[in-house]
């Protein structure tokens, strides 16, 4: 069996904040792992089960209430640990990012995975690879499997995440995403919202018209962010 005949990737828009919500896994094995569940748990846990898919892990690819749960802006916003009471399973989220998942979320210290850049999790015949991409938050991470990168708020399509909020950095920014634009052109791009006409791109025709992937150096970067 081909690898990408494997692979189950399901993009779905949820919530006011045109988040992105993915389901990966392996068809062969049914198991899958939800990427920044929030919102509407129980629509999530039904797509699921109508698909017959066993959930084994949540990856988060960084700690705001929109991705993960929590209060938001005097909203409480449904997330992992809503998950967690009906599907107990493990958090993995980069190390540095560990501790503000759980503050925001409430769940247990022992419910997280902690993982490093570089750091692979099979779920059945699948492979996915954590990359750490610092700048929107200091754990901010993204997900690499096979030619799909799922990005969370460190790159969107037409643009990147912010890095003027409490813990964001515009020089890591700047170095993440000098490192994700060595991917090859054919990885399939999936954001953390949908903020452009498209809702996903090759990297390939995302540098060609994302400007923030074609600033030349650092000193320019830095003109640019402000």
């Amino acid at each position: 069996m081909q690898l990408s005949d494997e692979l189950i990737i399901e993009q779905i828009q949820i919530g006011p904040m045109q988040n992105f919500t993915y389901i990966v896994g392996s068809k062969s094995s049914r198991e899958v792992v939800l990427v920044d569940p929030a919102w509407d748990i129980d629509a999530l846990l039904k797509r699921l089960d109508e698909k017959d898919f066993t959930l084994s892990g949540v990856l988060v690819t960084h700690y705001h209430p929109d991705h993960v749960g929590g209060s938001m802006r005097g909203q409480g916003i449904q997330g992992v640990a809503q998950v967690m009471e009906q599907r107990p399973v493990k958090v993995y989220a980069h190390r540095l990012e560990a501790a503000g998942v759980q503050k925001v979320t409430g769940i247990s210290k022992t419910d997280i995975k902690a993982v490093e850049s570089g750091d692979t999790l099979d779920i059945g015949l699948i492979e996915v690879e954590f990359l750490h991409t610092p700048g929107h938050t200091p754990g901010s991470q993204c997900f690499r499997i096979k030619n799909t990168l799922v990005s969370g708020d460190t790159l969107f399509i037409d643009g990147c995440g912010r890095v003027d909020l409490p813990g964001s950095d515009s020089e890591a920014m700047y170095h993440s995403l000098e490192k994700l634009k060595t991917l090859p052109d054919d990885t399939l791009l999936l954001p953390g919202h949908n903020y452009s006409h498209v809702p996903n791109a090759t990297m390939g025709e995302t540098k060609a018209h994302n400007a923030y992937l074609n600033v030349k150096d650092l000193e320019t970067w830095q003109q640019y962010m402000g």
